[in-house]
């Protein structure tokens, strides 16, 4: 092997690395939409931003006698971009209202759909989303007990 040939291997090897680990991000603190006087409004939704597209999908989460449930975490990972090198995993509670919504999602996913689990105490549910069909969406989750 040439030294250039070597050289060019090393320098593949640094950007590809560098990119991978750039490109997983964990946003698991949720941003909050806010009054002027810094206090939750009631009709805000909590908020979070994968700044990875243009897309965006709001959640609602319901328990089974459709009753919004506050405090439910959503969780989403999904991969994009070339061959799904870019990671994206993404965390955010539900308000008052049991809604939440994601922003800045990729327009395409490397295998979609991409599936939104919603948790709260024994509670589970999920909502499938696939962002080439539907761009901005809005959907419902209906959490129930998971069956032993």
């Amino acid at each position: 092997m040439t030294r250039s040939s070597i050289t060019h291997c090393l320098v593949f090897l640094i950007v590809a690395t560098s990119m991978l680990g750039a490109q997983t991000q964990d946003a698991s603190k949720p941003q909050q939409n806010s009054q002027s006087n810094g206090t939750p409004s009631d009709q805000s939704s909590y908020l979070i931003d994968g700044e990875a597209g243009p897309c965006s999908l709001e959640l609602t989460v319901l328990d089974e006698s459709g009753k919004p449930v506050f405090a439910a975490l959503i969780h989403v990972h999904f991969a994009y971009g070339f061959a799904g090198f870019h990671k994206l995993d993404l965390s955010v509670y539900t308000n008052n209202d049991g809604k939440t919504k994601f922003i800045g999602l990729p327009a395409r996913l490397h295998s979609p759909p991409a599936i939104f689990q919603a948790r709260k105490g024994e509670l589970t549910g999920e909502a499938t989303y696939s962002p080439s069909a539907e761009c901005d969406a809005k959907h419902d989750i209906v959490v129930r007990k998971q069956k032993p």
